[in-house]
């Protein structure tokens, strides 16, 4: 993606230095109510908009109209897509589909395709599960496997943190990938493509590739958090894994994964459908409607109720109680992604994005590198993936005016790869691996950061070439 590009884009209309100013103080603000005060991201946000709109000029009723346009917007777009992931996560863990997924694929593995066996299971896991959720769920299955094999701590749980952490920053219906499409207004289905076009990929060189490295730097064992029971290493599907087991059969594994895949496959389907058949066709007109995100995941949690509730021997009390368990905990991701849409919106009104905009057609400065820095910048200086999308995406949009698709895409991947740069002490999943693993700071920076860190610098470089031939 090159300046090029970017010859539609608006001009600025307002004085630059101030434009300036109002972003560089609303990001300033951002960033010190998140690390320093310790506020929620979601007042960080919204105290950090309404200090832009300010500083910029936008009268008072505007900018809180603005804000709440913005935040109105993504809420009613991105928030049901997250509402219905996290229910599909919910019960492909309660009903037991998650561990038929980790025992089987690990008790199927040699030792030496172990770590590949685990950055699979941890790609699957986290596909429709949140990087938290996920971790939560794969810990017990990699210090069972780890302890039972023989195998380093780090050989067979840094591939599998590479699968959940690639597929929270680079593939829908994760909310990072989700708000920076819902901003840009990317065609979701090609993103959906590209973007695991580039997992494959980055969770081999940040899984089982890095590992071998890994393990020579972090070679203590792993912490006694879990015992007994027969483990995923000896191939047995009885034993407990990764949750406490609720029901009293699991649902099979071709069903399972085939369950996982299902929106996918649909999103997929849609994108192919347009790149591939006439508009107008019945046949295209029934992918784009089944490929379309919320109703793809509707269709994907309405057969998890079946697959997942009732193949597991779950009543139907239980199944809406799953259902009901799986919404209080994304209350602050839903917030969080919400108010950046507020501050994208902002952004928008007060003209800063046209000014980005200028500045790149002048610059020559690659939009996609433009991006992965900005997304840095923020995850460095908050410690959050998801904001630093949505802070990133805002900026950006501007920028977006005439350029194809699938270098909107592109730009998304780069934002999602940026994301992921460096988790450090400001960042809970640093706190979360760090703890679980038993390991010091010194250790964890130079496993778990390092590890993020190459696959952001991997993400961007596969985005950046296939920006050279799309």
């Amino acid at each position: 993606m090159t300046a090029s590009w970017l010859a539609q884009a608006a001009p600025v209309t307002a004085s630059g230095p101030r434009l300036v100013g109002a972003a560089v103080v609303g990001v300033a603000v951002l960033v010190v109510l998140i690390t320093w005060v310790k506020l929620h991201p979601f007042l960080g946000l919204t105290v950090g908009s309404l200090t832009v709109a300010g500083i910029a000029g936008l009268p008072a009723g505007t900018a809180v109209e603005s804000f709440a346009k913005g935040f109105g917007s993504t809420a009613g777009s991105v928030g049901t897509l997250i509402a219905l992931g996290a229910m599909f996560g919910k019960l492909l863990a309660d009903s037991g589909g998650a561990d038929q997924i980790v025992d089987t694929i690990i008790g199927r593995s040699s030792p030496r395709s172990l770590p590949w066996a685990m950055a699979l299971v941890g790609s699957l896991i986290g596909l429709p599960m949140f990087f938290e959720i996920g971790l939560v769920l794969l810990l017990p299955v990699i210090l069972l496997v780890a302890r039972r094999s023989g195998r380093s701590l780090m050989a067979v749980g840094a591939p599998a943190l590479a699968g959940l952490s690639v597929m929270h920053g680079f593939v829908p219906p994760h909310p990072g990938p989700l708000v920076a499409i819902d901003a840009l207004d990317a065609n979701l289905g090609i993103t959906l493509g590209l973007g695991l076009g580039i997992a494959v990929p980055a969770v081999a060189i940040a899984g089982p590739m890095f590992a071998r490295y890994a393990a020579r730097w972090v070679s203590s064992p792993p912490p006694d958090l879990f015992t007994g029971g027969p483990g995923p290493a000896g191939g047995s599907n009885s034993g407990s894994t990764a949750v406490e087991q609720r029901t009293v059969t699991r649902p099979r594994f071709g069903v399972t994964v085939a369950t996982v895949l299902l929106p996918v496959v649909l999103m997929m389907g849609k994108a192919l459908a347009e790149i591939f058949l006439t508009d107008g066709m019945l046949l295209r007109t029934v992918l784009d409607f089944l490929g379309t995100p919320l109703i793809a995941l509707l269709i994907a949690v309405g057969t998890a109720l079946f697959t997942f509730g009732r193949g597991a021997g779950m009543g139907a009390r239980a199944i809406m109680a799953s259902v009901e368990r799986s919404l209080p905990p994304i209350a602050g991701i839903l917030l969080i992604v919400a108010a950046g849409g507020g501050f994208k919106q902002t952004l928008i009104d007060t003209k800063i994005g046209d000014l980005i905009a200028a500045f790149v057609v002048d610059s020559g400065l690659s939009v996609l590198l433009l991006g992965w820095l900005i997304a840095v910048f923020i995850r460095l200086a908050t410690g959050s993936a998801t904001v630093a999308t949505v802070t990133a995406a805002g900026i950006l949009v501007p920028l977006m005016t005439g350029v194809e698709p699938a270098q909107v895409s592109l730009l998304v991947l780069a934002i999602g790869a940026g994301s992921l740069f460096f988790s450090h002490v400001n960042d809970a999943g640093f706190w979360m691996v760090k703890e679980y693993f038993g390991m010091t700071i010194g250790e964890t920076i130079r496993t778990w950061s390092v590890m993020e860190t190459v696959i952001s610098v991997v993400g961007l470089v596969l985005t950046m070439m296939l920006g050279l031939v799309l």
